[in-house]
């Protein structure tokens, strides 16, 4: 017989779905079994933050929803902070809770409170599981969390709707929507195919939407066709190929990329804003042009950010609209025929390079790009040193570099890296993070133990929370509460089951990258870096 816990775990597998990740508790048994029978392999986390990051970093690997479980009450508590990041940085995260039966909720108040009312401000939706209806109950669920820009949904099941055996008739086929489609006519488009027809100094801005739709090949295409710079922001990087001369890089958090950037684009008399969101970027992307500039904005959704003017918007997924553009500009013109999308990219060499020192954040992240393989996953926790890492670590490919750029929280770079090779299983993974960061996931490296996967984590150490206490300095208050004591990672490492040491050299350090590539466990590289290190650096 079945029971509304396998509906529910069937239509995920339908949907592509194959790992979840969570922290069981006494309501969520039902579910949990019906996961590992309907084929999605549950990875038990030490907390429910790390299980949510690590789901998404499943998705980023195979496309697939992730999955994340918890039990009610403290377990549903703990992941409001990740279910917060996939709402703000597009994840689709189906979060399943447990909770005990409507009428025993009336005269039971042990660890009941209202989940749904405490996420649906976070969630694109939020369901309470019926017998009786899952089927259609899943196909919303899984087609509101891909839709439009992704992100989480949440599913409240009852232990009697977990547990119940039922007659409902429900299809092992998840009937995915399809992407937008090209532009409607009309004046914005009209607008749009002018001004890039006329343009001799285009430039494109590419986000997070445009990496949701696979857009990667047609705007490589389009702008090595009509040699257009492309800048990113930071979950935009390797859309196209940062080693190509036409990539200036990521944008958006780094005041000495932005010094170069932001003169080139106003200087441009054509900007195309491909799938860009500017949810990613800090408050000197607001208004970053005259309110009548040249700007078209290729999009999937509604922009109601506020961030700044367009002169036409094309709603429409990214290819179809490229492919309009480019028909209005052949045969092909020549682009910015004084060459200052080149200057820009040589000032933005020399100004990420590593330290003349010979030591330093920068060093370290040139040294693990130079000794890792092109197709290493790198992910990098919020801090000083995401915005270092995330200017000078150039991507291939797309989601190459995974991060929380919108909700920027501490604590996602160890789990992210964790969930892709858990999932993919083969690319070398990186996970770039500050000793305070990855304090608060300690835990996880027990978890990293029992998966035996062989992450490289590289902990850049300098005992005080640098971003805040630079920004204490820059406002000129006292430093409060951002310096605390140097830990013995290594040894914490160990502890643990991996290999730890220290680095203070960048020779130590890439021959140490080079052998965690044959290790079977993690690897964990504590370089210790001078206070104040980042100071200067972006």
């Amino acid at each position: 017989m079945t029971t509304g816990a396998d509906i529910i775990a069937g239509k995920l597998h339908a949907a592509g779905c194959r790992h979840a990740f969570g922290i069981p508790g006494g309501e969520v048994l039902a579910l949990m079994q019906a996961l590992d029978e309907a084929g999605l392999n549950f990875v038990l986390v030490k907390h429910e933050n790390a299980g949510g990051f690590m789901a998404e970093g499943g998705w980023h690997a195979d496309g697939a929803p992730g999955v994340l479980l918890a039990t009610l009450g403290p377990g549903a508590a703990n992941a409001v902070n990740v279910v917060a990041n996939a709402w703000q940085d597009r994840v689709p995260l189906i979060f399943l809770t447990g909770c005990v039966d409507q009428g025993e909720a009336e005269s039971y108040t042990h660890q009941v409170f209202d989940h749904q009312q405490l996420l649906r401000p976070i969630v694109k939706a939020s369901f309470s599981a019926r017998l009786g209806a899952l089927d259609v109950m899943m196909e919303k669920a899984l087609a509101i969390a891909l839709d439009g820009q992704p992100g989480p949904v949440h599913i409240d099941v009852p232990i009697r709707v977990a547990e119940g055996e039922t007659q409902e008739a429900w299809s092992r086929v998840f009937q995915s929507s399809p992407v937008a489609t090209a532009p409607v006519p009309g004046p914005d488009l009209d607008t749009a195919l002018d001004l890039f027809r006329k343009a001799e100094r285009p430039i494109a801005i590419a986000g997070v939407d445009a990496v949701n739709e696979a857009a990667s090949a047609a705007i490589s295409e389009f702008c090595e066709a009509f040699q257009i710079p492309l800048v990113t922001s930071y979950k935009g990087k390797g859309l196209l190929d940062e080693n190509n001369s036409l990539a200036l890089g990521g944008a958006g958090l780094s005041p000495k990329a932005d010094g170069l950037l932001l003169p080139l684009i106003n200087k441009s008399d054509c900007i195309l804003l491909l799938g860009y969101d500017p949810i990613e970027m800090r408050i000197n992307w607001r208004n970053p042009w005259d309110a009548d500039a040249p700007v078209v904005d290729i999009t999937p959704v509604l922009r109601t950010h506020g961030m700044h003017s367009v002169r036409s918007t094309l709603r429409s997924a990214v290819q179809p609209a490229l492919d309009l553009l480019g028909a209005a500009r052949q045969p092909a013109k020549p682009s910015w025929p004084e060459g200052e999308p080149a200057a820009v990219r040589a000032e933005l060499d020399k100004a990420f390079a590593p330290e003349a020192s010979g030591w330093g954040p920068g060093t370290v992240f040139h040294t693990l790009r130079a000794a890792l393989p092109a197709d290493t996953v790198a992910t990098a926790d919020s801090g000083a040193h995401r915005i270092l890492v995330s200017q000078i670590w150039r991507c291939p490919m797309p989601r190459q570099m995974l991060q929380s750029s919108a909700l920027c929280t501490m604590g996602c770079a160890v789990p992210l890296a964790m969930g892709h090779r858990v999932v993919e299983g083969a690319s070398p993974v990186i996970a770039f993070v500050g000793d305070a960061g990855l304090e608060m996931c300690l835990g996880e490296l027990s978890t990293l133990r029992d998966l035996k996967i062989p992450v490289i984590i590289c902990v850049l150490v300098d005992t005080s929370l640098s971003l805040i206490e630079l920004k204490q300095r820059s406002s000129q208050r006292p430093n409060v509460g951002v310096d605390f004591g140097e830990t013995d990672f290594p040894a914490v490492a160990r502890a643990y089951g991996g290999h730890g040491v220290w680095v203070e050299d960048a020779e130590t350090l890439h021959r140490e990258a080079e052998d965690a590539l044959a290790r079977e466990g993690f690897t964990l590289l504590a370089c210790r870096i001078e206070r104040r290190a980042y100071d200067g650096t972006f």
